[in-house]
């Protein structure tokens, strides 16, 4: 008897069906042996100037069913094959599996390594024709970067404890991804908005056609919105009348070609940003269909820093374009995308793409409760795969220069003339502007009707519209990966968990899909970066995981990198225990007396689910109340009561009638304020 072991259970079902008689399967259903949790499980000592780490792994609680199952084929089977994720995670699942069996008392020689990156018949039994060893390197790396986070969080969280508030978190990289939100935060509370406005001007053709053109020059020096000219309504006014009585004439057109180039496939990190901006999804939500898909063999493994695919998948692609579409959707050469040439582990060697594009969206059918979620994700993928390997768009752009005494307008059209890979993956936003609207916008760009230089053109109306400066948007999923990313901060397959536990902990909230920082995180986050700097500066977190990465590469020494990083951080952690005072988490008074007790002011906290109202005299005093958060101009749909905004244990925002459970009225969906007619 052959043995294959995985990690998930619901691989076991579809590779039993690939492997066929004398094989059996058994999932670890994730990790069987780590670090403990309630203590830091790595034993440190110190031999001539340098710190060396030796992790104390255990059998994980909860884990013995899988283990004495495995245990008891292993001791059937004649060969094994450890088959857990192509990554570095699914590297350490593999080798703690077979240290676990060792330690056992298994021979360690009848134990293999084989790499699915995807889940289909035709790739596992290739794969299975070649079985190797496990990488060290990628075990090392992993192994580095748990008892990094194991010596980060078990040495700053305790700090946190004594100086902050019992029950508090830190972590290496979860505390900096904090720190964005922090800082983000702090750049909207300094912003000050400023006014500026734009002018525009609609115009008649000889042939009776209207346009829209926008101030950009005045007496030859450019307009810049709230810099020079037009900061406020005065002069707004004086440059309305002068164009009111002015004489427009065409001085210029220049039209010029442009193409626009699709989008690589998905890597992780964008697949999470896609999925959050076109879905309106987090990035857990989008992992775990991903992983439902990946696993029922439909994508390639969804954990991957890589842009390329195969060169037989992109004949495949271009194949079913040319008879999908036409052979000018076909692009001369295929296309190739660059990874951005970072460091790059073993990892997955393709991007996410569908095992096989002949697989259609209409055709692909879902599973069980996440049927429809499937389906939306496999489309997307599907998508952005196919349109990368399509022809560029097209496009004639004109810009018409129009002389009005000493004011030049210009007006911008752009023209589709080949929509190419857009007919799979269309871009989410337009820029055109119609002119049905009396309250409408000065259009940046137009459709432009048929104009020749020198003509002359009719004043229709002058559009003055006063805006003011925005301040940052704050981050939601997709642009927190994003920044995550480009900062060189942790790794895309940690950014869900990452995101989730830093929302878990009440360091930020999510509303309206955007990151709010809560006073927790507030306070925490001051803390960390006055008294720990250095491991709170992003070039710093930035420096740690390319050191990781070399370990993986095998350009660097694990135990040399984890000493470098924990004679310095030792002496910080002893000198702020010992020198800093303790600081409190400000709360928010109501001015009202406790009802209970009648000495303590009922206070506002913030507690594992979200905000309440305590007395502040607590523990002596326990009395509590829930914060109710009505939801202004709207009613329930069913009594046209008051509605009430809710949060779930897990801190999802939604909405019910305040008389429930009487009314039963719920939506996930924020109600829309009705406007009067």
């Amino acid at each position: 008897m052959k043995l294959l072991i995985v990690e998930s259970p619901t691989k076991t079902k579809n590779l039993s069906g690939y492997l066929g008689k004398g094989w059996k399967v058994a999932a670890t259903v994730g990790h069987i042996r780590d670090l403990p949790k309630s203590k830091m499980g790595v034993e440190i000592t110190k031999k001539n100037g340098k710190y060396e780490f030796e992790p104390q792994y255990i059998q994980v609680r909860g884990k013995a069913p899988q283990v004495n199952e495995i245990r008891a084929l292993v001791k059937e089977a004649d060969e094994v094959i450890l088959a857990t994720d192509p990554d570095r995670e699914g590297e350490a699942i593999a080798w703690h599996v077979l240290e676990l069996m060792k330690e056992k008392g298994e021979d360690g020689k009848k134990f293999k390594r084989v790499v699915f990156h995807s889940i289909t018949k035709e790739v596992v039994l290739k794969a299975m024709e070649t079985p190797g060893k496990i990488d060290m390197k990628l075990v090392e790396a992993q192994q580095a970067r748990r008892i990094l986070d194991k010596i980060v969080g078990f040495r700053l969280s305790p700090v946190l404890w004594n100086k902050v508030r019992r029950g508090l978190s830190a972590g290496r990289v979860q505390s900096v991804a904090v720190r964005l939100v922090f800082d983000k935060e702090k750049e909207i509370e300094v912003f000050k908005a400023d006014e500026y406005w734009v002018i525009g001007v609609d115009l008649l053709t000889k042939n009776k056609d209207l346009f829209t053109a926008v101030l950009e020059k005045i007496n030859g020096s450019r307009v810049k919105p709230g810099m020079t000219g037009i900061g406020n309504e005065k002069e707004a006014s004086k440059i309305k009348k002068d164009l009111e009585g002015a004489d427009y004439v065409v001085e210029r057109i220049v039209k010029k070609a442009r193409k626009a180039y699709p989008r690589p496939p998905f890597k992780t990190s964008t697949l999470q940003q896609a999925a959050a901006n076109r879905l309106g999804w987090s990035a857990r939500k989008t992992m775990s269909i991903a992983q439902s898909l990946y696993e029922h063999g439909n994508i390639t493994y969804h954990r991957t820093d890589s842009l390329s695919l195969v060169s037989g998948v992109v004949g495949e692609i271009r194949s079913l374009v040319s008879k999908q579409f036409g052979k000018e959707y076909v692009p001369e050469k295929p296309r190739g995308y660059k990874s951005g040439g970072k460091v790059q582990a073993q990892e997955a060697h393709e991007a996410i793409r569908p095992t096989s594009v002949g697989k259609l969206p209409d055709d692909f059918v879902g599973r069980g409760k996440m049927a429809s979620d499937e389906k939306k994700l496999y489309q997307l993928i599907w998508q952005r795969t196919v349109a990368s390997q399509m022809a560029e768009a097209l496009y004639d752009n004109t810009r018409v220069d129009i002389k009005a005494g000493k004011y030049l307008l210009v007006a911008r059209g752009e023209v589709e003339k080949f929509d190419g890979w857009k007919v799979v993956y269309k871009p989410r936003v337009s820029h055109l502007n119609s002119h049905d609207s009396e309250s409408r916008t000065v259009p940046m760009r137009d459709t432009l009707p048929e104009l020749s230089e020198k003509e002359k053109l009719d004043l229709e109306k002058v559009l003055a519209e006063q805006k003011f400066t925005q301040p940052p948007a704050r981050y939601n999923d997709a642009s927190l990966i994003r920044e995550l990313e480009k900062r060189g901060i942790g790794r895309p397959s940690t950014y869900a968990p990452t995101i989730t536990k830093i929302i878990y902990r009440r360091y930020v909230e999510r509303r309206e899909k955007r990151f709010f920082l809560t006073d927790i995180g507030r306070t925490v986050t001051k803390f960390l970066v006055k008294n720990f700097p250095d491991q709170l500066e992003y070039e710093f977190t930035a420096q740690m995981e390319k050191e990781l990465d070399e370990v993986a590469t095998k350009e660097k020494d694990w135990q040399k990198m984890l000493s470098d990083f924990y004679g310095p951080f030792d002496k910080k952690v002893l000198e702020v225990e010992k020198n800093v005072k303790a600081i409190v988490i400000p709360v928010v008074k109501t001015g009202r007396k406790c009802s209970k007790c009648g000495k303590g002011e009922m206070v506002v906290k913030t507690g594992r689910f979200g905000e309440f109202i305590a007395c502040d005299q607590y523990p002596a005093c326990k009395n509590i109340e829930n914060i109710v958060k009505y939801l202004e101009g709207v009613s329930c749909e069913k009594c046209g009561a008051r509605v009430v905004i809710k949060k779930t244990k897990k801190g999802r925002e939604f909405y019910g009638c305040e008389k429930y459970p009487k009314c039963d009225w719920a939506s996930w969906k924020r109600p829309v304020v009705k406007k009067e007619k």
